[in-house]
């Protein structure tokens, strides 16, 4: 898969099984394949607010395409050393299609038939659309996997993914996810605005440590409705991009690293914010902004009484995390079973995920479970 930071393809290599009623997922390895430079200028410029045509859309839908298969490639090589069973693609997404806070439609590219001619496997696809046909958000879509990873820890835990956009799932009676805001996004672009687009991301969070927090940039950024309306919510770059830090930043004449640090504040309190009503006693973080150290510093003084770690502590690498929600994804999918809680998007129903492109020996499903999953197992 490749987020709402748009910067590089990352796969992971899963050997999953299913026993009873729990699901064994042993990660065999991880990569991550930087977009080539052109494919990712033109993916960037094709994003909202921006106009683009059809034939940018088919353009981006073929090297996406290929960019996934180039990774998809690589990780079966690399790990099942040239035989595997299923690739699980999620694509890039690039519009999702939000009005009045319903989830009208969404579009991942990334045709998934250059995966399945260059590796001969099948592949499960398009994971979010059948959610949203059932009345869901079509996102998170990690929750299913959240609840069953971490169901049974003490007290209240709590899932958080900080990638260009964040997400949470928070376990209970029923669980809840939704998107908080912006993880990274609004960081990203108020580096490449000082940087006049030379950089893409503050690294090691060294601008927002050399930056101070702005208060009435902060009180202007927490205006937004976004961040009021009650879950189920899904957000993304449609809303939390580039233009929309300009039009704000149109009254501030800040210093750039003060602005970098205030959106990263931004994303520290929206998380702690969103999570203070369902009370969780622990927050599993994952995704790239685990890497900054500024903003894992301050979400933490936000959090007050929970407690943050990663999911590296839990015995799942961090960088993997999101992947392999969707290899698990693809694995339910092929064997006939839902792949998302309805209480997590606010679907009517849960739904069997996704569409099938079938490899060079055709598709047999295999025979659908008697249970669907209750727990969820890391292994080795």
């Amino acid at each position: 898969m490749s987020g709402t930071s748009h910067d590089a393809i990352d796969a992971v290599g899963a050997d999953i099984s299913l026993r009873d009623t729990e699901l064994q997922v042993r990660i065999v390895g991880g990569l991550s394949l930087p977009y080539p430079e052109g494919v990712r200028a033109e993916l960037i410029a094709a994003l909202p607010p921006a106009a683009v045509d059809m034939a940018a859309v088919c353009r981006l839908d073929t090297w996406i395409g290929q960019a996934f298969t180039a990774a998809a490639e690589a990780a079966v090589h690399e790990f099942f050393d040239g035989t595997a069973d299923l690739v699980a693609s999620h694509g890039q997404t690039v519009y999702h299609w939000v009005h009045d806070g319903a989830v009208l439609g969404t579009l991942q590219l990334g045709q998934p038939a250059w995966i399945a001619e260059r590796t001969g496997l099948p592949v499960v696809s398009d994971f979010r659309s059948r959610d949203i046909a059932a009345g869901g958000q079509g996102a998170p879509l990690v929750g299913l996997f959240d609840v069953l990873w971490l169901r049974g820890r003490p007290g209240r835990a709590a899932a958080l993914n900080i990638g260009g956009i964040a997400n949470v799932t928070v376990l209970g009676d029923p669980p809840v996810a939704f998107d908080t805001g912006p993880g990274n996004a609004l960081i990203d672009a108020a580096v490449e605005l000082a940087t006049a687009g030379a950089e893409h991301f503050d690294r090691d969070g060294l601008r927002a440590g050399r930056g101070r927090v702005d208060e009435t940039l902060l009180k202007t950024l927490l205006a937004e409705p976004y961040f009021g309306a009650p879950p189920p919510k899904t957000t993304g770059k449609e809303l939390f991009n580039r233009a929309y830090l300009e039009r704000v930043l149109r009254v501030s004449a800040l210093p750039a690293d003060d602005i970098v640090a205030t959106v990263t504040a931004l994303t520290a309190r929206t998380i702690a914010d969103s999570l203070a009503p369902h009370a969780p006693t622990e927050v599993i973080a994952s995704g790239g902004g685990t890497r900054n150290p500024v903003l894992m510093r301050m979400l933490r003084g936000e959090l007050a009484t929970a407690e943050l770690r990663t999911s590296d502590d839990l015995g799942l690498p961090s960088p993997a995390k999101e992947a392999a929600a969707f290899a698990v994804l693809g694995f339910l999918t092929a064997h006939g079973l839902p792949g998302v809680l309805p209480a997590c998007t606010g679907a009517r129903h849960a739904s069997v995920l996704g569409s099938l492109t079938p490899g060079a020996a055709g598709f047999d499903l295999p025979p659908r479970p008697a249970a669907a999953p209750r727990q969820l197992t890391v292994v080795g």
